[in-house]
């Protein structure tokens, strides 16, 4: 009897670690240690007298002959995946674990408030959450998907992307700061450094000391927006943190400037309060959309497009 169809496990392991570029990526995405990993591929050669991979510690590349077994072990763990995705579909019941990116904040406040609901409709389904504002690589950490918090033009063309809610950024402050202050803001010109306001900001990238408005709740987004004024802010103290400016401003340190869903505990329970409601940011501080992000597949696992659907409802209610 030949051995070959006892080999299919390490045919896909091999196919993984070539599609990941490291044996450690493989280890992540298929729950197994790095060592079985690299037995796994050593069976392989054993089993063929061959070598597959050239290996070094910082890099691996295939052989002529491992390129030749690679589109072949790629082709069969595509089959198998799409077997997998079909027979899950079929079962209705999404399982398993799904692992995500998010940004920091974002993935905090406002992703993980959404996964009660998701674990009381489906408890078989398990998410592992990696926080980081950082761009990941969702083939090379072994990721199913990514928030991306961006504009539409900046999303890579080779994915695709589902909109699940808008990020605007508004301005917030203590009443007790607002009390002390020689006038009450009600127009952008009242943030200057000459009415004696202090403004903390992200402070890095885009966001910088120049404000841009518009007049009108929303208006940023509508592209004929009209009444836009610039006005340079005084900014003694910058955070690259949503989070860090909340806390800031509720110790009265200054107007802050942060994404909507991170000040609205502090809003509703009154401990801060929102600073020009009737002007909008744009510019470098206009709204973003929140997007998950996932690679083209001809079927998507059920346990993804299960989150995916889950996000894409709870936005509709931000």
């Amino acid at each position: 009897m030949s051995k070959e169809p006892r080999l299919v496990p390490e045919m896909l392991v091999f196919a993984k670690v070539v599609e990941l570029r490291s044996f450690a990526a493989a280890a992540r995405q298929l729950e197994l240690t790095t060592s079985a990993v690299s037995r796994s591929v050593g069976r392989l050669e054993a089993h063929w007298g061959v070598q597959l991979l050239h290996r070094t510690t910082r890099s691996l590349s295939l052989t002529e002959l491992g390129a030749e077994v690679y589109a072949a072990c790629s082709q069969l763990s595509q089959t198998a995946s799409d077997i997998h995705a079909i027979a899950g579909h079929y079962s209705g019941v999404p399982r398993g674990t799904v692992r995500l990116t998010a940004p920091t904040v974002f993935g905090e406040i406002w992703l993980t408030a959404q996964l009660p609901a998701l674990r009381r409709q489906w408890p078989e389904l398990e998410i592992a959450i990696s926080l980081s504002d950082q761009m990941q690589d969702l083939a090379q950490q072994g990721l199913d998907l990514a928030i991306r918090l961006t504009r539409a033009h900046q999303l890579a063309p080779n994915m695709v992307a589902r909109e699940l809610c808008t990020v605007r950024y508004i301005a917030v402050a203590s009443p007790a700061y607002l009390q002390g202050l020689r006038k009450q803001p009600d127009h952008p010109a009242d943030l200057a450094p000459s009415q004696g306001v202090e403004c903390i900001t992200l402070g890095y990238g885009e966001f910088q000391k120049q404000l841009q408005w518009v007049r009108g709740p929303g208006a940023a987004t509508k592209p004929a927006a009209t009444d836009a004024v610039e006005v340079a802010i005084h900014t003694p103290i910058y955070i690259g943190s949503s989070t860090g400016i909340i806390h800031l401003a509720l110790q009265h340190q200054g107007i802050g400037l942060v994404a909507d869903f991170a000040a609205r505990a502090a809003l509703q329970s009154g401990a801060l309060v929102q600073v020009l409601p009737q002007w909008s940011l744009t510019g470098n501080y206009a709204p973003r959309t929140a997007y998950a992000v996932y690679a083209p597949s001809r079927h998507l696992p059920l346990k993804v497009r299960a989150l995916i659907d889950h996000l894409i409802e709870a936005g509709k209610h931000t």
